[in-house]
């Protein structure tokens, strides 16, 4: 059987197969099954600055609504202190304890000096390396592209400086030149990009007339556009390449290694089919490996990426080089 073995943000790990941040990681239980089921390792749910936030809003305003209620009470709730993320800490410490593979911690912030903070305090908790969760939606039609992306390389290095362990980034397909963006990341000293995230987006219920935020798995084969960029980034970076979105099958998980991939992240195959997904990819994965003579993920990593294909231009506009080969055979056809 083929071997699994690889490293992850440069940490040797078993496997390629990542646990991605999502709710699971929280239960301990949970966190216990997915080390069992083989996982390279696992990234903690996302810390989001946001949610501190109106956290720490929303306990204000239950406070002052108790201040004053006669002459002798102040407060309802006297000496209170909203502990902000010190008990999100104290889980991510208690995972650390549970798992012998790699932890990896998540950040979604908002303000530069606030990433720098709250990446102190997660790597404080002895996790193994971080992942900065970039997506940036501009409010303001005054500040151009050029501005968002430059600001977010210095936010990925004042981190990678703040911190001793590896970092990666998570990003979102939407910058004008992704590559450009992404060299200018690694730039900086992270280790790895992440291709892509899937965030909550908003959505209108007609009936109430009111915002939602479904909560939307990605569906399988969503991994495309992954695919695409991991074959134009293999070799051209210094980092390693994380796929993610719609990986469900030991399958796709040969198809991104092969386009250049160096590792995977999986969340919505766990929550449709089960922690135990994990080992079935891993031993498909190692079966498909040893079918095809491959002793080890080097031997076919980018073995179909830009620079080894024998075609390409597969990468760049591959609907259009397909219509214009096979144009020949649709003109006779029809004029049969």
């Amino acid at each position: 059987m083929g071997k699994l073995s690889t490293t992850y943000l440069g940490i040797p790990v078993t496997s390629p197969v990542i646990a991605g941040a999502c709710d699971l990681a929280e239960n301990p239980d949970t966190l216990a099954k997915l080390e069992k089921a083989g996982a390279g390792a696992i990234v903690y749910k996302s810390l989001f600055e946001e949610q501190i936030q109106l956290e720490d809003v929303e306990l204000d305003n239950l406070l002052e609504s108790y201040n004053e209620r006669n002459a002798e009470m102040v407060k309802v709730f006297p000496g209170s202190v909203y502990s902000g993320p010190d008990e999100f800490l104290s889980k991510l410490r208690a995972a650390r304890r549970i798992v012998k593979i790699p932890l990896i911690g998540s950040l979604n912030a908002v303000y530069p000096e606030t990433w720098v903070k709250y990446a102190k305090g997660l790597e404080s908790t002895g996790i193994d390396a971080l992942e900065l969760n970039f997506f940036n939606v501009p409010f303001s039609f005054a500040k151009s592209g050029h501005e968002i992306e430059k600001e977010e390389i210095e936010i990925a290095r004042s981190v990678v400086e703040a911190v001793k362990i590896p970092v990666s980034v998570k990003l979102s397909p939407y910058y004008t030149n992704l590559l450009q963006f992404i060299d200018g990341l690694m730039s900086t000293g992270i280790k790895g990009v992440v291709l892509f995230n899937k965030l909550f987006q908003p959505d209108i219920d007609v009936a109430t007339l009111k915002h939602t935020s479904p909560w939307n798995l990605s569906a399988e084969k969503e991994y495309k556009l992954t695919l695409r960029f991991c074959g134009l980034l293999h070799g051209e970076v210094s980092g390693e390449l994380i796929a993610g979105r719609g990986i469900y099958a030991a399958e796709d998980v040969a198809r991104l290694i092969l386009a250049g991939a160096d590792t995977v992240q999986v969340v919505s195959t766990l929550y449709k089919n089960g922690i135990g997904r994990i080992g079935e990819i891993n031993e498909g994965l190692a079966a498909w490996m040893t079918g095809q003579k491959f002793k080890s993920l080097d031997d076919f990593r980018g073995k179909l990426s830009k620079a080894n294909t024998v075609n390409p231009l597969i990468y760049k506009r591959a609907q259009y080089i397909d219509m214009m080969l096979n144009s020949g055979k649709h003109i006779a056809r029809q004029v049969m």
